[in-house]
């Protein structure tokens, strides 16, 4: 939960007066707003504790929303979808820009959300791709909507369900951008017995119907409908409905290609290549898991860690003989294992340093974990996580194939 006090440290006074005015709230004792911005948070922290619990509570619960969209992701999210960039772009701070569309522009704040959801969760368990047809215009017209909510009514078995279809973008490869159409769904689910208490505090039980959210992307010029959803079977489902309602098209089941990461490149010490003008400082590889080809039941792990005198391939060659092209260290393996074995890398951890940004005292770190042959963890999506995945695994020769496609699920 957002902390109140953070939160309004580090938004503009101007704009949680905007805020406190919109929303009307009947117990919030008077906030002088003309005193200089320090002299304002700490009365207006306190007149928020003496709100009643339901206005208080709405502002807890509004201060969360916005700070969820204040992180780079978030701001992304915002981006991809605010009407108004020409304001949205000239405010500064996260917050701010965050709060601003809150207020303004409401509808599209919520749009964000959905976007942060799918983006979140791609590549998860709850994702699922499928390749159809190339260069289909998305259906928006209100036959086509209709057909599409009552086919979701009828296979969920719920009265009520509400659609959303927004033009978005996703940053892909070198920074460049890929148009999406992204379709959210609301819908009503099965009823729940959820106890509470009452207005005289005793338990008493209520009968809810969650809503329950699922979301979608349609991306002409890839032909791949990505879809996030609880079961495959909804994934599916949703696919198939998308093709035939919005696209107009027939569905086959043909899932996306699994992504696939080749390490063999970490079989020698590696340099890493880098722009200078992608801010990374450097790339250390801090664990590798080898299996010998020759003895494929058993896996051995080598971690380097921090402050450690070798690099992870001088303990690779110390520890199991790792041919790094220096024998002389290691002649003495072969009497000890017979055989010299013939390694592959079937897991690797890098951790990426970046360079501090701007009036930031220290940089970002990244940890990724690479597994054989499909797996990787770079899930949060941030521009920088996207430029290592998209762009330097690639690079690196450990990333194979030219496609944005998933990563298996480990």
């Amino acid at each position: 939960m957002t902390s109140i006090a953070a939160f309004f440290r580090k938004t503009p006074i101007t704009r949680l007066q905007d805020y406190f005015s919109a929303s009307a709230f009947v117990s919030l004792p008077p906030v002088d707003w003309t005193q200089p911005e320090s002299e304002v948070v700490g009365p207006l922290i306190k007149a928020v504790d003496a709100m009643n619990d339901d206005e208080r509570q709405r502002v807890i619960l509004d201060a969360d929303r916005v700070t969820s969209l204040a992180d780079e992701p978030g701001q992304s999210a915002l981006q991809n979808v605010v009407l108004n960039r020409a304001v949205f772009d000239l405010l500064e701070g996260a917050n701010n820009r965050s709060l601003w569309v809150f207020l303004n522009e409401n509808d599209r704040f919520r749009l964000a959300e959905e976007v942060r959801y799918n983006d979140e969760q791609r590549r998860k368990r709850s994702w699922s791709g499928f390749v159809v047809d190339k260069d289909c215009a998305v259906r928006r017209d209100s036959i086509s909507v209709a057909a599409f909510t009552a086919a979701i009514r009828r296979y969920f078995e719920t009265p009520n369900v509400h659609i959303d279809i927004f033009d978005r973008h996703r940053v892909i490869l070198d920074g460049e951008d890929c148009e999406l159409v992204q379709v959210a769904i609301y819908r009503e689910g099965r009823p729940e017995d959820m106890l509470r208490f009452d207005a005289n505090s005793k338990l008493a039980r209520r009968i809810v119907r969650p809503v329950l959210e699922a979301a979608l992307t349609y991306e002409a010029a890839t032909g791949v409908i990505e879809v996030v959803a609880n079961t495959r079977d909804a994934r599916l489902e949703l696919a198939h409905l998308t093709a035939e309602h919005l696209l107009g098209i027939d569905f086959e089941e043909k899932p996306v290609e699994l992504r696939e990461y080749d390490l063999s490149v970490l079989l020698k010490p590696f340099d890493f290549p880098t722009d200078p003008a992608d801010g990374i400082e450097s790339v250390t590889v801090k664990e590798l898991r080898f299996m010998d080809l020759g003895d494929p039941k058993e896996r051995i792990t080598l971690e380097a860690m921090s402050g450690a005198d070798r690099s992870i391939w001088e303990m690779a060659q110390h520890r199991i003989g790792l041919d790094i092209g220096d024998r002389g260290a290691v002649e003495y393996l072969p009497a000890i294992f017979g055989e010299a074995p013939e390694w592959l890398i079937t897991r690797a951890r890098f951790t990426i340093k970046f360079r501090p940004e701007p009036k930031r005292g220290r940089g970002k770190w990244l940890t990724l974990t690479v597994t054989m042959p499909h797996g990787c963890d770079l899930k949060d999506m941030t521009p920088r996580e996207r430029l290592v995945g998209e762009k330097y695994l690639r690079r690196w020769g450990i990333l194979k194939g030219d496609g944005d496609v998933r990563d298996s699920v480990e």
